[in-house]
């Protein structure tokens, strides 16, 4: 399982995959961060069909046309700001859900809550971590998740997490 896992510093917006998440707001109308690097790639049309959401609650995801981005979706995951583990749980769990019903094989994720919304760095990428782990064991039409860390420390707490499961699962 752990071969279908990976993490990268890269801008998202370039990844070749079948979808990549957002960190949005609860309006899904763009904002800044990675939120708007992904509507100025995507373009005007992101916007349009976002418009049509009527927003989305904390703790859930939706989905759109990637329009000019070179992922087919994008899924717009609304994180927490308070810090609620639960509810950045629930947006990787609704966001790979969203995965399966949209026949979705490969999706980038950026940090979610992270930044801005002050959830600190390394709980983050541990609930994201587990949360897709515990996903992708009981979910194997999903064939690839990739961590797509924007920041230097992001990177090394991804690297650090990914190498201590590889350990605890080959000991």
């Amino acid at each position: 399982m752990m071969q279908r896992l990976s993490f990268i510093q890269a801008d998202i917006t370039k990844l070749a995959v079948d979808a990549i998440a957002n960190a949005a707001n609860s309006s899904l109308l763009g904002g800044g961060g990675v939120d708007g690097a992904i509507h100025r790639a995507a373009g005007n049309r992101l916007y349009m069909e976002c418009k049509t959401l009527g927003g989305c609650p904390t703790g859930s995801a939706k989905i759109t046309g990637g329009y000019n981005l070179p992922a087919k979706y994008v899924v717009h995951c609304v994180g927490p700001k308070n810090g609620n583990a639960d509810s950045l749980r629930s947006c990787y769990k609704t966001a790979l859900n969203l995965c399966t019903e949209n026949n979705i094989k490969s999706i980038a994720f950026p940090c979610i809550s992270t930044g801005i919304y002050g959830f600190p760095n390394e709980p983050a990428a541990e609930i994201a971590l587990t949360t897709t782990l515990e996903y992708l064991e009981k979910h194997p039409e999903i064939e690839r998740v990739i961590f797509c860390c924007f920041l230097d420390e992001d990177y090394k707490i991804y690297e650090n997490l990914l190498l201590a499961k590889y350990k605890e699962q080959n000991p």
